[in-house]
Parts: C-alpha cells; sequence; structure tokens
C-alpha cells in the first residue's frame, strides 16, 4: 500500500494577520483642486481613500532573491482569500521622465477571511479624507471585523500625514532618488493623510497602537520611495511574533524605540485584556454603567457616540469585557462611517458606535435605539423600556466602583519620576494590570449577584430550567429586568455553560463567595425554604419597606443617587470607606505571580537566514528558561515549552517539537495544542514518522492525538424549559418530569411518589393529577415563604431552621394558635399576641396518636403527641388535618431516630422530604382515600415498625458521622477510592483552602470535594476521564495524583481544583502509588499498573526514573518498606530491590488454585505481612523474616468477603461484607495487631465496603457500594 504523502503543515497564526496601507487616489491629487488648493482655496471635498498596498505573511522567501510568496514555515499561514490588486508603476523609460505614462501591475495578495478590502478605506478613515494645509496630529483608532460566522478580527489604525511635493509627485512613485523635485514643506503647503493598518486576531490595542507609534517615528524620516519597504519590515517582525498562550507569561518584543509587551490571557476561557478597563468609571457615574450594562444583558440596539474615533471602540471593548463570561453575540460595529448609517435601521439588537456630530440626526429618526453620549455621560433611551438592575446588587456595585482609585497619578504620586521610558511605561501598566483586576472582579461579582440562585432552578440530568419558578423567587421590582434577561441569546449561552457544570469565572467566583450554609445545604438537599437566619433581615422595617416601594416604583436606576452629578469625578481624591453609606471597598485583587519573555531581535525579518536565525535564538533563550524555572512552577514551565515547541516547529524541527509538546501534554493539559500536534503528526515525512513511533515518548503522543475510538457522540447543550405534562405519563415519564420539576430527583422516592398518586387506579399519572399536584407543592413553597415569625419567636430556632408546615388555627392543651413543623420540632404560634410554645423536638417524642374527642355531639379528630421532656401530653384539634398531621409527624419521628442511630443528617432531609409529598399528595387527590394513598410515602415509618433495625451498640459508639457524596443524584454511586488530606497553608493558597479535605472518587472519573473540618461540600466534582478511579494519593502539598482504569495518571491541582496534567506512560490500568518521602517533600512516586508495570516518577520533572515489569499480571497495590517495594498481584506477593526478590506463591499457600489475593498490609513495627484472600473469612500473617514459614490466621467472624485493609496506629482495619442480624451488611473488622484479635465488629453500610482511608489516625473513613454511595466517619481509640 502506497505511504500517504505528508500534509502541508499550518502554523498557529502570529500577531499579524495583515498590514494594509491607505490613502487618496493618485489621480485626485493631481487634478484642479489640489491645484486650487495652493492658490489659495481653503475647503476641498473630501477624497476617496483606497486601499494603496497590502502586506500579507508569509514574507520569508525560500531562497533569498526569490519573490516572499514562497511556501516557508512562517507563523500565520491560516486560510485566506486571494485578494487581486493593481498597482500603478512608472514605466522604465528614462527619456519620459517620472510623470510619463504608467503601465500596470497586476499581482496576488493573501486576506484572512474576514477582512474586506473594499470597505476598510472608509473604516480606517472614518471622519473622510481631505488634505490639509498644515500638518496635523498623528492618530490612532481601533476596528473590530466580523466575519459571517461572527469570528472577530481587530484593528489599529494609525492616521499620519506626509507634505505633498508637487502635483505630479506622489508617494511610492515619482524618481527613485528625487531629492532634486522635493520641495520645502513650506513651498508645497499641502499636507496628505495616509493610514497605516494592522489587522490582528487578538484584540491588543494597547501594545498595537504603541507598535504603530514606533513605525510613524520611522516613517516620517524615510523618504516617499522607502515606505513600502520599512511597512513590509514592520509586519514581517509583527508576523513573526507568536501569540502568547494562555497563563502567567506575558510576551515582550522592542520595536524601537520602545519595549511592547502582549499580555497573555489569565485562562484558556478569559479574553485578552490589553486596554484600560477604567475609561468607562471615568466617563460615566456608576449608576450610567449599570445602565448601559443593562441595555447589554436585556440585548438593546445601543450606539455609542464621541467625537474620538478611538474612544469609540476602547469603550465599547471594555463594556464587553465587564460581561465576561457572558459574551455578546450580536453585531458590533464600534466605528460607523457617516456613509453607513443606515445599518442603525436594523431590527435587531447591536452595539454600534458613531461620531458625536451625527447624534442629533440619529437621534431624531431614533426609535427603540439606546443612545449613550460618551463625552458628556449620558444615557438616552428612545423608544424603549431599560428594566432596572436588581437593587441590592446595584448598590454593592456602585458603592466597590466609589473605593476605586482610577487615577495613575494620583495613586503613584509619592514615586520619584522615571528617568528611562520604558521603566516609566512598565510602571504604569503595573498600576493598571491591578486596577483592571479589581475593575473585573466587581462587575464579575455583579453577575454573580444577579444569576447566582439561577443554579436552584436548573436539572442537570434532563439540562432543564424551571424559568417560572425562578422568576416567582424573584423580588417583585426586579421582575421586569429577569424576564427580559431570560429570553436572551446571551442568557441561553449562560445556561448552557452552567447545565454543562463548566468551570468558568462565573461558577469560580459563585464558588468561592458561597455562604457556609449553601455548603451544608448542597449536601443536604432539603426542600427550599427560608431559614430563620435568612428571613430575619426582612423583618418589616419603614426603612426596608421604603426601598421596597422604591423597587416597584423607580422609572430609572440612575434616579437613586438624588440630583444630576457631573459626568467624571468631580474630586480626584480616593472615595474612603468611610465616605460610603455601607462600605463595601472594591475587591483587594493581588496580582497573580506574571513573567516576561523577552523575544529576541530580528534585524531583517523578510531574510530567510536571519528568521532562521532568529527562531534558533528563540529555542535557545526559551531552553535556558526552562533550565531556570523552579520544580514547582509548573504553569510557567509548560509555556515556555509551548512557545518551544511552536518555534521548533517554525524552524521545521518537527521531532524535537514533539518531544516539547509530548512534555507540555504532562505539564499542563490546559494549553496544550492537540490540533496543532495532531497536523504536524500527519505532515511528517516517512523516515521521520519512522523515527518518531521508534520513540517511546512520542509513540505515545502520536496513539494519544490520532487515536480515534469511534466518532464520539456531540454533546448535549439543549436548554429545555420546564412544562407541564399534556398526556398521561407511565412511571419513566413520571420519575423524569419529576426531576425535570426540581421537586425530588431521587428515583427511588419519585416510584414511590407514583405509587401514591395511582393507588387503585390504572398505572399512569393523567395531566391533571400532575398539575393539580405541582400547583400543591409550589403553593406550599409559597406559603412557606411567606411565614414571618416574630423577634420572640424566631430567638428559640436555630438559625438554620425553616418552617416548612404551618396547621391552621387550632385549639389546643396548651392555649389556640398554629401549630409550626420545621426540621427539627414541632411548636405552637399563639394567636393574639404571638407567642413560641415548644411542642417538643422530635428527638424527644415518645409517642404520636391520632384520636378523638367527645364535644357535644361530635367527635373531634385530635392529634396526642407525648413528650421525653415534659409529663403532660400535648392535644390539638387539628380536625380535618388530623389524619395528615399524623402522618407527617410520625414519619419525621422516625426519620430522626434513624439519623440518631445511623448518626447520618441526612435521614431527616429525606423523612422531611416525605413529609412534604404527603402534604401535596392530600391536596392534589381531595378524596376519601387521600390519606391512605399518602401514607405509601411513609417510607421511615414502616421501616422502623415491619423491619426493625437496630444498630449494634458497638457500632453505635464508633460512628461518629455520615456523609453522602452522591447528593442531588438520582441513584447513589458507588464510593470508589477516599483519600485524606491534611490541612496546610500554602502561600498560593487563600486561608480558607487550607482546610484538611476528604477526596472522594465516585464513577465516571468523578471527583468529589469535602471539607474535612465540618464534613461540608468544597467542591461539587472534578473531572478527571470518564473511566473508574483506582488509587488517589497525595503528592506534595499541591498534587493529588489520580489512577484510572483508562491507564492515565490524572493530576489534580488542590489550589485551582482542576485537572490539567496527565501522564501517560502505563497501558493498563492504574491500581496504586506509593509516595515516598525526601528530607522536605515528596520526591519520587512509584504508580503500578494491572499489567505488571511498577514505574518510579521524579516529582519535580514528572519523568519516570526507573522501569520495573513484573512477569505475572493482576498488579493489585504497592507498598513500600526497608527499600523493598513489596507487590500485590492476583497469584503472588513480590518484593523487589536492586538485587533481591522474594515471593510469596499463593499456590504454595492454598489447595484451591482459583483463590487470589484481594488486598495485603505491611506492619513495620511487627515485622508482618497480612493478606486476604477471595473466598476467605480468615486474615493471612507471614513474617517478613521468612515468607516460607506457614502463615498465622486472624478468623473473621460471619465474613463473606474481604475488599480493602488499612493500618491504623497498632490496629488493622478490614473492610468487606458479612452477616448482620441475618442480612448482608457492609462490615469492618478492627483487629488488635499484637494480640491478633479481632476487637469490634461495625456493621458499617447497607452495601459492601468498597474503600478505607485513615485521617491522621484519628479518624478511619470508609466509602459504601453503589446501593447505598454513603461515606462513614469512624473515630479511633
Amino acid at each position: 500500500m502506497a505511504e500517504a504523502a505528508p500534509q502541508h503543515l499550518a502554523l498557529p497564526s502570529g500577531l499579524l494577520e495583515l498590514c494594509v496601507l491607505l490613502g487618496a487616489p493618485r489621480d485626485s491629487l493631481r487634478g484642479p483642486e489640489l491645484v486650487a488648493q495652493k492658490r489659495g482655496v481653503q475647503h476641498l471635498p473630501a477624497l476617496d481613500p483606497e486601499v494603496l498596498s497590502v502586506f500579507a505573511p508569509p514574507f520569508v522567501s525560500k531562497e533569498d532573491g526569490q519573490p516572499a510568496g514562497a511556501s516557508c514555515g512562517t507563523l500565520g499561514k491560516t486560510k485566506r482569500r486571494s485578494f487581486r490588486k493593481k498597482r500603478e508603476k512608472p514605466r522604465a523609460d528614462p527619456g519620459k521622465g517620472p510623470s510619463g505614462p504608467r503601465e500596470t501591475d497586476i499581482e496576488d495578495v493573501s486576506v484572512p477571511d474576514g477582512v474586506d478590502l473594499l470597505a476598510l478605506p472608509q473604516l480606517c478613515f472614518p471622519g473622510g479624507l481631505c488634505v490639509a494645509s498644515e500638518p496635523k496630529e498623528d492618530s490612532v483608532h481601533f476596528l473590530v471585523l466580523t466575519d459571517v460566522c461572527g469570528n472577530r478580527t481587530y484593528g489599529a489604525v494609525a492616521q499620519y500625514y506626509r507634505p505633498l511635493h508637487d502635483e505630479h509627485c506622489f508617494y511610492g512613485g515619482g524618481r527613485p532618488h528625487g531629492e532634486a523635485s522635493r520641495l520645502s514643506v513650506g513651498a508645497g503647503g499641502c499636507f496628505v493623510p495616509f493610514a497605516v493598518c494592522v489587522i490582528s486576531r487578538f484584540p491588543y490595542y494597547n501594545a498595537l497602537r504603541d507598535c504603530l507609534s514606533c513605525l510613524l517615528t520611522h516613517l516620517k524620516l524615510c523618504k516617499d520611495f522607502e515606505v513600502d519597504n520599512h511597512i513590509k519590515d514592520f509586519a514581517a517582525k509583527l508576523s513573526l511574533i507568536p501569540s502568547p498562550p494562555p497563563g502567567p507569561l506575558h510576551l515582550m518584543f522592542n520595536m524601537k524605540p520602545l519595549q511592547i509587551l502582549f499580555p497573555s490571557r489569565a485562562d484558556p476561557e478569559s479574553p485578552v485584556i490589553d486596554l484600560d478597563l477604567h475609561l468607562p468609571l471615568l466617563c460615566f457615574r456608576p449608576e450610567k454603567v449599570l445602565q448601559i450594562l443593562t441595555c447589554l444583558l436585556t440585548e438593546q440596539r445601543l450606539v455609542l457616540f464621541s467625537a474620538s474615533w478611538a474612544l469609540l471602540p476602547l469603550v465599547a471593548a471594555c463594556f464587553l469585557a465587564y460581561l465576561h463570561p457572558l459574551r455578546w453575540q450580536h453585531t458590533l460595529v464600534p466605528i460607523l462611517p457617516g456613509q453607513m448609517l443606515d445599518f442603525l435601521m436594523a431590527p435587531t439588537a447591536f452595539l454600534m458606535g458613531c461620531h458625536l456630530r451625527h447624534l442629533e440626526e440619529v437621534s431624531k429618526e431614533a426609535d427603540g435605539l439606546v443612545l449613550i453620549n460618551i463625552d458628556s455621560g449620558s444615557v438616552t433611551c428612545s423608544g424603549c423600556e431599560v428594566p432596572d438592575i436588581p437593587l441590592l446588587a446595584a448598590q454593592t456595585f456602585v458603592q466597590r466602583v466609589q473605593s476605586l482609585q482610577l487615577h495613575y497619578d494620583l495613586d503613584l504620586a509619592h514615586l520619584g519620576a522615571s528617568t528611562d521610558v520604558n521603566e516609566g511605561r512598565a510602571r504604569r501598566w503595573a498600576w493598571q494590570q491591578r486596577l483592571n483586576g479589581q475593575i473585573q472582579q466587581l462587575a464579575l461579582q455583579l453577575l454573580v449577584s444577579i444569576f447566582r440562585e439561577v443554579k436552584n432552578h436548573l436539572n442537570y440530568e434532563h439540562r432543564v430550567f424551571n424559568s417560572e419558578e425562578f422568576l416567582k423567587t424573584r423580588a417583585p421590582g426586579d421582575q421586569r429586568f429577569y424576564k427580559q434577561v431570560l429570553d436572551t441569546y446571551m442568557f441561553h449561552s449562560f445556561l448552557k455553560a452552567r447545565l454543562s457544570r463548566r468551570m468558568d469565572a462565573f461558577a469560580q467566583m459563585e464558588l468561592s463567595t458561597q455562604s457556609e450554609e449553601d455548603r451544608m445545604n448542597g449536601m443536604l438537599l432539603s426542600p427550599r425554604r427560608p431559614t430563620v437566619e435568612k428571613k430575619a433581615p426582612h423583618k418589616p422595617s419603614p426603612g426596608r419597606a421604603a426601598r421596597r416601594r422604591m423597587v416597584v416604583s423607580m422609572p430609572n436606576l440612575q434616579d437613586m443617587a438624588g440630583p444630576e452629578l457631573p459626568p467624571r469625578n468631580a474630586s480626584l481624591r480616593k472615595v474612603e470607606a468611610e465616605d460610603c453609606s455601607c462600605p463595601s471597598p472594591a475587591p483587594d485583587v493581588s496580582p497573580k505571580p506574571a513573567y516576561t519573555f523577552k523575544i529576541p531581535e530580528v534585524h531583517f525579518p523578510r531574510v530567510r537566514q536571519c528568521v532562521q536565525a532568529y527562531y534558533a535564538d528563540c529555542v535557545s533563550l526559551l531552553t535556558k528558561a526552562v533550565s531556570c524555572v523552579a520544580p514547582d512552577n509548573s504553569a510557567l514551565l509548560a509555556r515556555y515549552l509551548y512557545l518551544r515547541g511552536l518555534m521548533r516547529l517554525a524552524q521545521g524541527q518537527r521531532l524535537d517539537a514533539l518531544l516539547d509538546f509530548q512534555s507540555l501534554y504532562k505539564t499542563d493539559l490546559s494549553v496544550f495544542p492537540a490540533d496543532l500536534v495532531r497536523s504536524a503528526v500527519q505532515a511528517l515525512p516517512g523516515p521521520e514518522r519512522a523515527q518518531a513511533e521508534r520513540t517511546p515518548e512520542l509513540r505515545m503522543l502520536i496513539s494519544r492525538v490520532l487515536d480515534k475510538p469511534g466518532e464520539a457522540p456531540k454533546a448535549d447543550d439543549r436548554v429545555k424549559h420546564f412544562e407541564l405534562p399534556s398526556r398521561h405519563l407511565p412511571l419513566g415519564d413520571f420519575v423524569q418530569r419529576v426531576q425535570e420539576s426540581g421537586i425530588v430527583k431521587d428515583a427511588g422516592l419519585i416510584g414511590r411518589l407514583f405509587e401514591a398518586l395511582t393507588v387503585g387506579q390504572q398505572k399512569l399519572i393523567d395531566p391533571e393529577t400532575f398539575r393539580e399536584f405541582y400547583t400543591c407543592w409550589k403553593e406550599t413553597e409559597a406559603q412557606a415563604q411567606e411565614v414571618s415569625l416574630p423577634a420572640a419567636v424566631a430567638e428559640h430556632l436555630d438559625k438554620n431552621e425553616c418552617v416548612y408546615k404551618l396547621s391552621g388555627s387550632v385549639k389546643t392543651s396548651r392555649g389556640v394558635g398554629k401549630v409550626a413543623m420545621t426540621q427539627k420540632r414541632l411548636f405552637l404560634l399563639t394567636e393574639g399576641r404571638p407567642g413560641y410554645v415548644e411542642i417538643s423536638t422530635f428527638r424527644d417524642i415518645e409517642e404520636v396518636r391520632s384520636t378523638t374527642v367527645a364535644f357535644l355531639l361530635l367527635r373531634i379528630p385530635t392529634l396526642k403527641i407525648k413528650s421525653v421532656a415534659k409529663k403532660d401530653v400535648f392535644e390539638a384539634n387539628l380536625k380535618a388535618e388530623c389524619d395528615l398531621w399524623h402522618l407527617m409527624v410520625k414519619e419525621m419521628w422516625a426519620g430522626k431516630a434513624l439519623a440518631d442511630d445511623h448518626k447520618d443528617p441526612q435521614y431527616v432531609q429525606q423523612a422531611l422530604t416525605h413529609a412534604l409529598l404527603m402534604d401535596a399528595v392530600v391536596g392534589a387527590l381531595q378524596t376519601p382515600g387521600a390519606i391512605y394513598a399518602a401514607s405509601k410515602l411513609s417510607y421511615f415509618d414502616k421501616m422502623r415498625s415491619e423491619m426493625p433495625v437496630a444498630v449494634p451498640k458497638t457500632t453505635a459508639e464508633t460512628l461518629k458521622h455520615k456523609i453522602n457524596p452522591s447528593a442531588g443524584e438520582t441513584f447513589p454511586q458507588a464510593v470508589d477510592v477516599l483519600l485524606y488530606t491534611p490541612g496546610h497553608l500554602d502561600p498560593a493558597e487563600r486561608a480558607g483552602d487550607a482546610r484538611p479535605k476528604l477526596w472522594c472518587a465516585l464513577q465516571a472519573g468523578r471527583v468529589v470535594v469535602f471539607d474535612a473540618s465540618s464534613w461540608s461540600l468544597h467542591q461539587h466534582c472534578v473531572r478527571v476521564g470518564s473511566s473508574a478511579l483506582n488509587c488517589m494519593a497525595m503528592v506534595a502539598q499541591g498534587q493529588v495524583w489520580v489512577g484510572s482504569e483508562d491507564s492515565v495518571i490524572y493530576i489534580i491541582s488542590v489550589h485551582s481544583m482542576s485537572c490539567n496534567k496527565q501522564l501517560t506512560e502505563h497501558r493498563a490500568s492504574v491500581t496504586g502509588f506509593v509516595v515516598q518521602d525526601g528530607p522536605d517533600a515528596p520526591s519520587q512516586v512509584y504508580s503500578c499498573s494491572v499489567d505488571g508495570a511498577v514505574l518510579a516518577w521524579d516529582v519535580s520533572s514528572l519523568q519516570v526514573t526507573r522501569r520495573l515489569q513484573l512477569p505475572s499480571g493482576g498488579l493489585s497495590s504497592i507498598q513500600l518498606h526497608a527499600g523493598c517495594l513489596w507487590c500485590c498481584t492476583w497469584g503472588s506477593i513480590v518484593a523487589v530491590n536492586s538485587s533481591v526478590r522474594q515471593e510469596l506463591r499463593i499456590d504454595e499457600t492454598f489447595q484451591e488454585p482459583s483463590t487470589t489475593f484481594v488486598a495485603f498490609q505491611l506492619l513495620p513495627e511487627q515485622e508482618q505481612l497480612w493478606a486476604a484472600c477471595a473466598g476467605y473469612d480468615d486474615l493471612y500473617v507471614w513474617g517478613l523474616k521468612d515468607l516460607a514459614r506457614p502463615p498465622g490466621r486472624v478468623h473473621l467472624p460471619d465474613c463473606a468477603q474481604v475488599t480493602c485493609m488499612i493500618r491504623v496506629k497498632r490496629q488493622v482495619w478490614v473492610g468487606g461484607t458479612g452477616l448482620s442480624q441475618g442480612r448482608s451488611r457492609g462490615k469492618i473488622y478492627v483487629i488488635d495487631a499484637e494480640r491478633r484479635t479481632v476487637e469490634k465488629e461495625l456493621v458499617a453500610h447497607a452495601d459492601a465496603v468498597r474503600t478505607l482511608c485513615s485521617a491522621e489516625d484519628r479518624y478511619v473513613l470508609s466509602g459504601s457500594g453503589p446501593e447505598e454511595g454513603k461515606i462513614a466517619i469512624w473515630t479511633v481509640e
């Protein structure tokens, strides 16, 4: 079979896509108009500008002297369109002179998609092109160009003037050495404007402005015929500069006389920020800024106006940066020339910019436009209603903006003057970066404040957003804002990201500002009700009532600031905290460590040898930088590797480049260019491809990037809105609809609800029944929101208690009032003067009965509750509500008893959900059999009465707590691996992140992280592949290594809670780790895989330092002792070091050949090896000094299977399954290692114990299988 030809390799674009020189047409400057101007006519009509020259990469020829269009390895060779441009050249006829007849030359110019050269002249001269009688100052403005697919490119335009010497001489033509005909400026008196436009894929506003400023200093000094060459050299230099990868590394280039800095993006999801984000805050009051942000969030038709063309795109870019990670998806034309004003008639949302002279004209014709005057700081809504942003978020934003220091001279007035221009620029840039960070943070906090509670109305499994319920939870004054926002494309994309659980800037900010109560609620998943603490600030007060009225009635947000103030700050001093009515300072953003790589100079950027020397210099400098990177600074190392790989590809050193990308793959996946590496591999010639296949590291990289296991299913990114059903629902559809509604997610519980709603009927739920049930549930939820407890009552309750059910007004043995139920207690809310009367906590209830009492000739249903804490029995004449309250109270009583027995607070939350579902079922059915139907949900009460399972005394005394890592999932998930990491305070961490953590590996590559100081949820999910996880280890303070079934070792950063590193040297499932501690930090890690491979890793370099291959497979775990590595396989336990190998074979010890080792543990103090075998209910103990001697035995009573084993102090804890009270349960055996006796049998879980881990030898944590999916925390004696 013939070998496929290598493909052409297209490298990523450099900073420059295109450079264009524009000016007046040659013929227009030779006519009578020009002569008239020379004779004193002052005003001439504007000329039509045109493209004079186009400069596009590649600029380097294969051989010196060849045309610069030849194929070569130049950055920026991407797919482009062809542009055929006619250029006039003087005919080479010495007799005709410079003004003789001209011939036409046609050349092809490569133009990137999205750049319209026909429209470009108008955008580069938006105010028209006019010849001036005196020189004018140079000016710069910016462009944003969008192609048909919505991709944006960015332009920087520098306008400058050159003198015109006579009516027959024009730049680019004339004599090659035209000194004799050159006239003085005074003699000519005409200055012609030209524009240089640089097009880039990246919004480097400040950097490109500075580059063009450097170019203009050269153009003003050069001769006419040298201009093209100067611009071409300038463009060639920019095309050689790569775009910096996302992260902490910026690039610097010497453009002479300035050092130009190209900042990198903060992360792959963030945009490049190379502009002054405080510009809008200098132009507008904070209230006006909020009004403009509201217009963007509601996708209005916005038009910016200014007398400065440069301000229009800069202010527009700032506002769009404020919205990150939300993205403006509509038309963006920040500069609209006068000839294009008809664009403003577009019916869809847009953001455009016009010169201030068009404001009156546009305002007369405008209908439905938002007119924003940058120069005066005013916002006018013409024929459109713009709602107000939520008040609390607005007030906080305004206060934080007022605390910002927006003036560089004031902030750094104490510093001496810089005598070096580049040093002064660097100081100004550092100040701007700090201010930009503060502004980004407060803008992000604004978005989080507005949209934080969206997550409470999402169903991730079915990708449903319940917009109606979300709107019901909004304040009346905020309803109009949210109704408009919820219908926008921007919000729809935001929902997609939330339903995909994307950890973008919004998610990270939301997580970092989450309260402890919200973290706990995320674990318990109780029905949403306001807690006592949250309702306390809502106590009615005159001030708050006035503010609430203001929200409803306020027509314009800016009115809340009182009388109109000047748009710019009248005082330049910094607003101190005491000046604010409610101090809310701007976030103190400590800048992240940033580094700068100085790109070497290239002196002749269009000569191949010079360009190759430039690439060689880059590689040399990057190699030196790589060698100097600190071992723990993997983020910086990854950026150096990326750049060096890119430069080596440009050099043509493909194999060296692939080795860099292989190192990058292990160091930081977030910047790994998978598509580029795939293209580089496919472009390898045959001999190089064969050589790469022979190199182990490259062979693995090639298999990774080219591996196509099948067409990957497209990720579901739909967003559905919850709708009530219109047809009958069988059980499966009913489960999905209830989950989508957000009422409850547990499929088993929904199955019981289905039985309750279909008692005595066909097993289908009709639409009317579902609608009634849903309405009853939501009405109960709304009633709970409206419950207002007096302060005298609230002080008797815990701050996290919520009132979930309130009866009607009834007569009781302790007065007249309403019976109230929280998750902890029952109490009477007395009438008249509202008061609190304790009935009982659920823990203290001794008996609950439903009976009747005689009243005249009637028998009134009565609920009787006997409490341990009170002698008298509480009676309440609940009448028609009595049977329902009887069911609810008994279920809560049973749930509390189970929670106390099993140390699992989730039983209370589940019982509470059962009770509220009973209430909704009774309200929906309204039939005599409704109470019987609701009794189908008395799950814990029946469990307690019909199948009582007493928790053994030893278990109850040892068990401390239980947590559920599957909270919020539709089914429980098995806990495959547990890892406890102690707390520490690293300089890179926040104080809150220094707490101890519990890492829990669930199915399909999910890792859930708990705060081990409070057992609250710290991180909902860290994704590490999609396969089962087998082992975890803490390596150094900042890394957790995770071994996966897919043969990959994933490295999670403890600081960012993300996985951007992978080690791929294993060829089979990774099953175990051993961390070898050095003097100060772990220096070496051993990993093993099921195929018998053991690899030793250097922690700092992530390189394999040693390989070991066991002859037998089935390697399940490894341990280190006395310089030997002990390896447990299915058939043997092997001890290996450099010179000695011991082996304990299972077939020499046991008669049954089918058995295997399932777990082992070394006890160094006792010089013992403990092991468990499949099918045996004994542990076997060998002495390490003589493995040939027969082992001792430790019998495990009622043990069916052993799955895991750990050593804690002088004990061995063994997890598995066994019999307890005649049932198969998860069991833990605690064995005294010295006496070899079972001290405790702990009935741990309803399913097998899958994993055990120790927490500082104070606690042992156990994880169970998929039937239960919980984690138990045990005390160690």
